[in-house]
């Protein structure tokens, strides 16, 4: 296993022995590489990430060899030779390969030849020596064979079944597809004025190299293929690739070759070329689905480590036009204090009770920010806020509403809010998301946040399992207060899961706060190991013992007492204390348990205890006189905020309902390998509008600054 993690990553191999061992001993990723840096020489939780994810691939192939080795035991033909040859296979589709022969088929055309007893004809055929091919072929008319041809057309569908067997014959047209294969598309005529198919219009009648198509547009090409808007094909030159196959298997000029070559373009037509071009086509839609689930996870990150404003007393505002605006007023935990609807906007236009009705809460709830989704009627209602004088200073921010109404419909949001409807609940989840993105956007779904590319069209097992480790990675990094987080932030962290999760909320709701991290072992069911991966992730508020609010793991607790013992202060007294800390001599505490690594990684947590990794939000204004698509003319420079991450370049929100896009080509004025290397989600930028489609709504806009 060792040696298969290192081919693909290319990491120290001591590195990789001490990650599986400790992966081995239910170990998480957060956990080892933030408290196991000695053991793993310092890897990073992507370098972890390969190694779990090179684990699993050799342990799938495994058990895929034993499966296999178990059937031809069955079957009686396991020779030592081909043991070998199974064992020492490093990758599927070669297992595959050498399975091919011995795999039960359903019945086939060769298997009916040779019930009909043609398999010695086709032997016969295949050693290219006969020259009256048609008079040793009448000997075999019997039965349900009735003519020399059936018997022929018998024994060439038997010769086909082994040149689709031959694994040479099938890499050397894997290779002409890896190089050579064109994806093509055809639109379906009946459906091209489909309003639905418009969006795929470029793809109607498209062909380009199958190596070197990008992901984006593979994922849309068969996106549109799945919706019935267009027919795809896969096609190489047909004419060489059966030239080659015959200079493989032609030896002779005589009769015999010419049945052979019939069964080689029948065996290319029917058996080879229709399994391979698929293969060739799942291999190339399996690796735009990693690029998308790339980007679906960059995104997701800096969605998750968002800005958050902190403990600040909210009052946040769903707008709407007909139904009014659902305000709720939080406190500075998240918890509801009031909530009612204003109607500012049309029909009613009550825009001065609105305005008094406002007022009267902030000053009421002492509100220090406001957060308005960025749904419909968004514009109107921040213009509106805009106008009211409070008395004291209030940021106002835009939050993005996506997946509000997902949460606001699920079963946590049912479980927190039990005695309000929907639109409360949307509205809670738009304040709380200003106030800590990360604890709001943990309760819904990562694939309905909106913020990826073809998320509902890539491998979702996949996407799933990375999305998860994101949000875990994401959790882990800022760490969670034991004694607020809802369930399903707790659900993430380190060694924990949803049933210790709930476990945790529910001693919590019995017995009070926790005093201590101690305490968290009284929780039932979390023994030693759960304790050990998730207690310094888990952090408690004006705790008796300060390294209890801190990112040091209670097994170096000991350590940080011996330091302050040594430089004759108190505990409290070396924590933030940089002077102290800075004159600390590492190498004293080094054993065998505790490195250099795990000791710096201390004194950077002692110097800023608790410290955010996540920036303080920062207020934005959109261009007030631009509300509608109409309002865009070529040339203008916008304030925008990134609204999500593609492949090909990013989208920009500038205030109105249709996003606009910055292509690649217009970030820079230099090649751009990574967009993520130039924006980052949620970035404040200014964009130059290049071009305005208005009749199909595509906004083409420039990075400016």
């Amino acid at each position: 296993m060792i040696d298969y993690i290192v081919q693909f990553t290319q990491l120290p191999k001591n590195s990789i022995i001490s990650t599986v061992q400790l992966l081995n001993e239910d170990c998480t990723i957060p956990f080892i590489s933030r408290y196991r840096k000695e053991a793993t020489g310092n890897l990073d939780e992507v370098q972890i990430g390969n190694i779990v994810k090179y684990k699993e691939q050799f342990e799938t192939l495994e058990k895929r060899k034993t499966a296999i080795l178990k059937a031809l035991e069955e079957q009686d033909v396991l020779t030592e030779d081909l043991k070998q040859k199974i064992e020492n296979t490093q990758d599927t589709t070669t297992l595959e390969d050498i399975y091919l022969p011995f795999k039960k088929k359903r019945k086939t055309k060769a298997e009916t030849a040779r019930k009909n007893g043609l398999e010695p004809l086709a032997k016969i055929i295949m050693s290219q020596n006969a020259n009256n091919i048609e008079s040793i072929a009448l000997k075999y008319v019997k039965g349900d064979v009735t003519s020399i041809e059936d018997a022929l057309e018998g024994a060439r569908h038997i010769i086909a079944e082994w040149i689709n067997e031959r694994t040479d014959i099938r890499n050397n047209l894997r290779n002409e597809l890896k190089r050579h294969a064109q994806i093509s598309t055809k639109v379906i005529k009946s459906k091209s004025t489909d309003e639905k198919a418009q969006k795929f219009r470029d793809y109607f009648d498209w062909s380009e190299s199958l190596s070197r198509i990008p992901s984006h547009r593979l994922l849309a090409i068969l996106r549109a293929e799945s919706e019935g808007f267009i027919r795809v094909k896969i096609e190489v030159d047909a004419v060489r690739v059966l030239e080659r196959i015959e200079n493989r298997i032609i030896k002779s000029q005589n009769a015999c070759a010419d049945q052979i070559e019939l069964a080689i373009s029948d065996a290319y037509k029917r058996l080879l070329f229709p399994s391979l071009s698929n293969e060739a086509l799942s291999n190339t839609k399996e690796k735009a689905d990693e690029s998308a689930i790339t980007v679906f996870a960059k995104n997701l990150k800096q969605l998750l480590l968002g800005s958050p404003i902190g403990e600040k007393r909210v009052l946040a505002i769903d707008p709407g036009f007909r139904s009014g605006c659902k305000i709720v007023c939080l406190d500075a935990q998240g918890a509801l204090k009031h909530n009612e609807n204003i109607y500012p906007h049309a029909p009613k236009n009550d825009s001065i009770g609105a305005i008094k009705k406002i007022s009267s809460l902030v000053e009421a709830y002492k509100i220090e920010a406001i957060a308005i989704g960025n749904g419909t009627a968004s514009r109107e209602t921040e213009a509106l806020i805009r106008k009211i004088q409070f008395k004291n200073e209030i940021q106002v921010f835009v939050v993005s509403e996506a997946g509000a109404s997902i949460y606001s419909a699920s079963t946590i949001a049912r479980e927190e809010f039990p005695d309000y409807d929907v639109t409360v609940r949307g509205s809670v989840s738009i304040g709380r998301r200003l106030q800590d993105p990360l604890a709001e956007l943990v309760k819904i779904d990562a694939k309905s946040i909106g913020v990826g590319q073809y998320q509902h069209d890539v491998d979702q097992t996949k996407l799933q399992k990375q999305l998860d480790t994101v949000v875990e990675n994401c959790v882990n990094a800022v760490g969670v207060n034991v004694n607020s987080a809802s369930k399903p932030l707790l659900s993430y962290v380190s060694g924990i899961g949803p049933k210790l999760a709930e476990n945790i909320f529910e001693y919590r709701t019995k017995h009070g706060v926790f005093k201590s991290r101690k305490d968290i072992m009284k929780v039932p069911r979390l023994g030693g190991k759960a304790f050990e991966q998730a207690a310094a992730f888990l952090r408690i508020k004006e705790a008796k013992n300060p390294l209890d609010d801190s990112a040091v793991h209670p097994e170096s607790y000991a350590i940080v007492k011996q330091m302050a013992k040594d430089e004759g202060v108190s505990l409290q007294e070396l924590i933030g204390n940089k002077t102290v800390l800075q004159k600390i001599d590492l190498k004293k505490y080094v054993s065998n348990h505790v490195g250099l690594l795990t000791l710096e990684d201390i004194i950077k947590e002692l110097e800023k205890p608790g410290l955010d990794i996540r920036e303080t939000a920062k207020v934005f204004s959109f261009n007030q006189n631009i509300k509608t698509i109409t309002d865009l003319h070529e040339g203008q420079l916008l304030p925008g905020i990134v609204n999500n991450i593609t492949n090909f370049g990013c989208f920009v929100d500038v205030g109105i309902k249709e996003s606009g896009l910055i292509h690649v080509s217009n970030l820079s004025d230099s090649f751009v390998k990574d967009v993520n290397e130039h924006v980052s989600l949620h970035q404040q930028i200014i964009v130059k509008v290049l071009e305005v489609d208005v009749a199909r709504k595509r906004i083409q806009l420039k990075l400016h600054k």
